[in-house]
């Protein structure tokens, strides 16, 4: 199993591509099997979760073609074609690999009249129910069955068509999630849906603008009132996904905690706000350019406080690397994770470099050291093995940082990005 090696001590400079989003690619990914026409997804970043629901697209039927760039570039072009689906199951053993695998049961749904699909995996970062998935689907008219590990939906039967009416729902909490599911199964039903107190993350919006795009109608993008008049089919289309603003806000961190100046080619300013601030909080220098967003430091960080919150809050995927960062503060600074309960699992692995942490309960108090020390240590996440990437890079002597297969997840080819901005990083096998 592969290692990442990491010699501490360099400051970032130079400039990075920001790849195509890993959340947003895996809303758009599925909207392919809402019409038997080709959808065409640019900027479709090279990360193992995107190859994984790939190969569920293909299990259902539908076809895959990787076009129009070479292995050496970063992003790919993918064509899906589900002219005919063949499966209406999405089983056990590809879902429990990646919870998004989920977000393939409202549009089966919607297109096949029925769908059966695996409880999901991921990250264990604590418990994240389907139950809004379920309540959501069920007010816009599907009936329900959980048996064996799977959720079975049936739209109702009208003039010999299963077809899901459409309806009313507001979510009591927001989930990003269930809103992206029912946005899809929503998208072509016989009536009209509100869906209230609804996700508003970017990645949201991505996904409105392109069933929009494939001829849906959506009103309210961008707010927590989506309605959306269903269509009686949609079409084809070609889109390119937004930038990432997750690995665009973990380069910052590595930026900033090296006290490099980096630009981040392609980033979206609008999309991070609540990161870009919380970096100027913390004695960070950012500055939005035409295509980039310039991030420079001299090390010198500031403790601050934050929340995790839905967008346009402080996102929770941010916390690891934010504490990562805030590892070198001259002070204290004080973490509250408020979205999932097990997402402090970084904490111990950040201790075995020198990290000065103390959890009790959702809060973290991060005191900061004036070294980190290079260490063994062990990804138990996507973001907590980032945080371990960001520590390592500020660390004295050598950081190994095991299972990146979490990683692979989630970052087009750190190494490569990371080396281009002159990190002395590297990938090893355990040999």
């Amino acid at each position: 199993m592969d290692r990442i090696l990491i010699r501490g001590g360099n400051a970032l400079k130079g400039r990075i591509a920001i790849s195509g989003a890993k959340n947003s690619a895996l809303t758009l990914m599925p909207c392919a099997l809402l019409t038997d026409e080709p959808l065409t997804l640019r900027n479709l970043p090279r990360l193992a979760d995107v190859d994984g629901f790939g190969h569920l697209l293909n299990q259902l039927g539908a076809s895959t073609a990787i076009e129009g760039t070479r292995p050496e570039d970063f992003g790919r072009v993918m064509t899906v074609r589900a002219g005919r689906l063949t499966s209406t199951e999405a089983p056990y053993d590809i879902v429990r690999k990646m919870r998004a695998s989920i977000l393939v049961l409202g549009p089966i749904l919607a297109r096949m009249g029925e769908a059966r699909v695996s409880l999901p995996g991921g990250c264990a970062i604590g418990n994240r129910p389907i139950d809004l998935h379920l309540k959501v689907l069920e007010a816009l008219g599907a009936e329900l069955e959980m048996t064996a590990g799977y959720v079975k939906a049936t739209a109702p039967t009208t003039n010999g068509v299963r077809r899901l009416p459409g309806g009313h729902y507001r979510f009591p909490v927001v989930s990003v999630g269930a809103t992206e599911n029912a946005l899809m199964a929503a998208a072509t039903a016989g009536g009209t849906s509100v869906l209230e107190n609804a996700a508003r993350e970017p990645e949201i919006v991505d996904l409105c603008r392109l069933l929009v795009a494939m001829g849906a109608s959506i009103d309210g993008i961008g707010t927590e009132t989506l309605t959306i008049e269903g269509r009686d089919r949609l079409h084809g289309a070609t889109y390119a996904v937004m930038a990432d603003r997750i690995e665009a806000g973990s380069y910052a961190c590595a930026a900033a905690i090296t006290g490099g100046d980096v630009e981040l080619v392609g980033a979206c300013a609008a999309d991070m706000r609540a990161t870009l601030s919380a970096l100027e909080d913390a004695g960070v220098t950012v500055e939005e350019k035409r295509d980039a967003i310039r991030i420079a430091s001299d090390g010198k960080l500031k403790p601050i406080e934050l929340s995790t919150a839905p967008f346009p809050g402080f996102a929770t995927d941010m916390q690891a690397q934010f504490m990562a960062m805030l590892c070198k503060a001259d002070g204290a600074s004080m973490l509250t994770e408020t979205i999932f309960e097990n997402r402090y699992m970084h904490v111990p692995e950040l201790a075995r470099m020198g990290a000065d942490i103390h959890v009790s309960g959702r809060t973290a108090v991060v005191r900061g050291v004036d070294r980190l020390a290079g260490a063994p240590v062990m990804a138990t996440d996507l973001r907590a093995s980032m945080s371990l990437i960001i520590a390592g890079l500020a660390a004295e002597g050598e950081t190994s940082v095991a299972r990146v297969y979490h990683l692979d997840r989630g970052y087009e080819r750190l190494e490569e990005k990371l080396q281009g901005v002159g990190a002395d990083i590297e990938r090893a096998g355990d040999g």
